[in-house]
């Protein structure tokens, strides 16, 4: 049974930190590349990061770049990935989804190239 459970959203003040993590399993993630988006309301869901099997690559959404980090751990059965949030400001505020995709050697931004996805997180950022 495939999984990716999303974890550690809440609300913050502007300028505070969260770690998002997404625990994947079910299938082989450790060879996917891993990323994270999010939807805002009334907006459409837009990439945030991105990350390849190894971790040797990384992309950013320029809105984040500077800000947010993105790593992940490759256990044998499950792979972990986070995203750690700094300087968190109310436009970040959006539920977050974690998702992979089985190009695993490459960084992709293309929501479509990702096959699974989790059920996301809400992450509210007050002014």
């Amino acid at each position: 049974q495939v999984q990716l459970v999303e974890s550690g959203g809440g609300l913050v003040q502007a300028g505070g930190s969260l770690r998002l993590s997404c625990a994947a399993s079910g299938r082989p993630f450790s060879q996917y590349a891993m990323g994270w988006f999010r939807q805002a309301p009334g907006k459409e869901r837009e990439f945030v990061a991105a990350i390849t099997w190894r971790g040797g690559s990384t992309n950013y959404a320029d809105s984040v770049k500077g800000r947010f980090t993105i790593s992940r751990d490759n256990a044998k059965n499950t792979v972990t990935v986070y995203l750690q949030m700094n300087s968190l400001k109310p436009e970040d505020t959006a539920v977050y989804y974690c998702a992979a995709d089985r190009l695993g050697s490459i960084v992709v931004v293309r929501e479509s190239s990702y096959e699974y996805w989790g059920q996301g997180t809400q992450v509210t950022v007050s002014s």
